[in-house]
């Protein structure tokens, strides 16, 4: 049976690409959108909710969303993905169809796994602060989902955000915490894998080459340029890529096959002065706490990649 999903997420380059591609599976009847909840991330709450609204109104589709909720004093990664999370692309996307005063995105992940539990896949693809948010109104709530996909931490490779953490764990580990000690049914898809996903101007090349004149292929090639070019700055690639990294979360759902997983007690730092938001996994030898969490250990980014784009061309095929 095709999953239902959930999709968390702060648009965000690499979001963008995930909520492109899980529009094509949806339209394949891969998979099935039942709602997507807007967090405080990579941009505020507010521009995240615009931004899901904008993607929506491009691919042609309306789903419930929901506004995240704020975290106070959190610095956002708008150095990265710009001040409206798009590399300032949203001035060329159609208007969001989003009207009337916005659900709460934690009321509304209540609302979606409390009517069907043990059915909807959670993908978290921003910081976990809907989720933890949700569970703190409604406890047990995130039990009821089937699984919880998560795009965040590191293991053994370095933080993006500091030496240790990554990003969307950084943002708010205390909801990060939250939700781990939870529930046993996450997935985490860490950077130790994700950091091999790299993006390049020539696949979005290829994927334009389906339909030059569709609006979302000039989407993903203008997307591209930006984040390529961000990513060489940071020293994260040699200029002709970025990483997808919240992509590989609709691939775990779809592609399973394609990952390496390991089980594991995942834990999160709250305290340390240089170590806040690192992602903790017991590697020594000898007995471990019970396990909570699948970790994905490797990826077979070749398979990945050749998935990823027929399914992207396959969207401007079918969009015009």
């Amino acid at each position: 049976m095709a999953a239902t999903i959930l999709l968390d997420t702060d648009p965000g380059g690499d979001d963008s690409v995930a909520l492109l591609w899980l529009h094509s599976l949806a339209r394949q009847r891969r998979l099935s959108l039942a709602a997507v909840t807007a967090a405080d991330g990579n941009v505020p709450a507010q521009q995240t909710y615009a931004n899901v609204g904008q993607l929506l109104s491009l691919l042609g589709t309306s789903v419930p969303v929901g506004m995240g909720v704020l975290v106070a004093g959190a610095k956002d990664a708008a150095y990265i993905h710009g001040p409206d999370g798009m590399g300032n692309l949203s001035k060329t996307l159609p208007p969001s169809g989003l009207v009337g005063k916005a659900a709460d995105s934690d009321d509304l992940i209540v609302a979606q796994l409390t009517a069907q539990p043990h059915k909807i896949s959670l993908i978290a693809i921003g910081p976990l602060t809907n989720l933890a948010a949700a569970e703190e109104k409604h406890p047990g709530v995130l039990a009821l989902a089937k699984e919880i996909v998560v795009m965040g931490g590191a293991i053994a490779h370095p933080g993006n955000v500091t030496p240790h953490a990554e990003f969307n764990i950084w943002f708010n580990p205390e909801a990060a915490t939250k939700v781990f000690r939870s529930c046993n049914n996450t997935v985490l898809i860490p950077l130790d894998v994700t950091s091999q996903l790299q993006f390049t101007h020539a696949m979005a090349q290829q994927i334009a080459q389906a339909n030059p004149h569709s609006p979302i292929s000039q989407f993903i090639l203008a997307l591209c340029s930006v984040m390529t070019t961000t990513a060489s700055s940071y020293r994260e690639t040699d200029g002709s890529a970025f990483l997808v990294h919240d992509a590989a979360t609709l691939a775990y759902v779809v592609y399973p096959h394609l990952f390496a997983f390991q089980r594991a007690h995942i834990t999160i730092e709250t305290q340390g002065e240089f170590t806040r938001g690192q992602t903790l996994l017991d590697m020594r030898p000898g007995p471990k706490a019970p396990a909570n969490a699948w970790v994905a250990t490797n990826v077979d980014v070749g398979a990945f990649f050749a998935c990823l784009l027929e399914d992207l061309q396959q969207l401007v095929q079918d969009k015009g």
